[in-house]
């Protein structure tokens, strides 16, 4: 069986060396891999935490801006009634002074049109005074035979005008 010894036994230098072996494979692992594969790994967690930042800084300038974005909707609206508000009241300003002006300008045309009636009414009298002491004239020619003198004549027109005047 001591051949199997060396097989099955423990050497120390072998233990040893194994040993040394290992410490030497983690210190280069460590090194070469561990180190790196660490970096990359908080380079990429870094990258995330920042990615995380910016959507957060990102979210909250959304809701800043949605909060603008409806207050000044909310302006806007406000706005916009004011406007109609006071389109209507100049509306209905404007509504009342045509009413107004359409008033006094019919007021004015019923005047123009009294004061017209009331001169064609003149002038018509007068006209119809005219013809009648023309009439009248012509008829106290025949009656008398003669021809009267021109003073004769505006007395007897004026007498006649007078008459029919205090008749109406």
């Amino acid at each position: 069986m001591p051949q199997y010894e060396s097989f099955i036994g423990i050497d120390q230098w072998t233990v040893l060396f194994t040993l040394v072996n290992m410490i030497i494979v983690f210190v280069v692992l460590k090194k070469f891999l561990f180190k790196p594969v660490t970096k990359m790994i908080d380079d990429r967690q870094k990258e995330i935490d920042t990615m995380f930042q910016q959507a957060g800084d990102a979210k909250t300038q959304a809701e800043a801006m949605e909060a603008e974005y409806k207050q000044k909707l909310a302006t806007a609206q406000q706005t916009g009634e004011q406007i109609v508000k006071e389109a209507v009241a100049r509306g209905q300003s404007r509504e009342e002074e045509i009413l107004r002006q359409a008033t006094k300008d019919a007021e004015a045309m019923r005047s123009k049109a009294a004061a017209d009636i009331a001169l064609e009414k003149k002038k018509a009298i007068n006209d119809a005074k005219n013809e009648i002491s023309g009439m009248a004239v012509a008829i106290a020619e025949k009656v008398v035979e003669r021809q009267l003198r021109g003073a004769d004549q505006d007395r007897m027109i004026s007498q006649f005008i007078d008459q029919l005047g205090k008749q109406k």
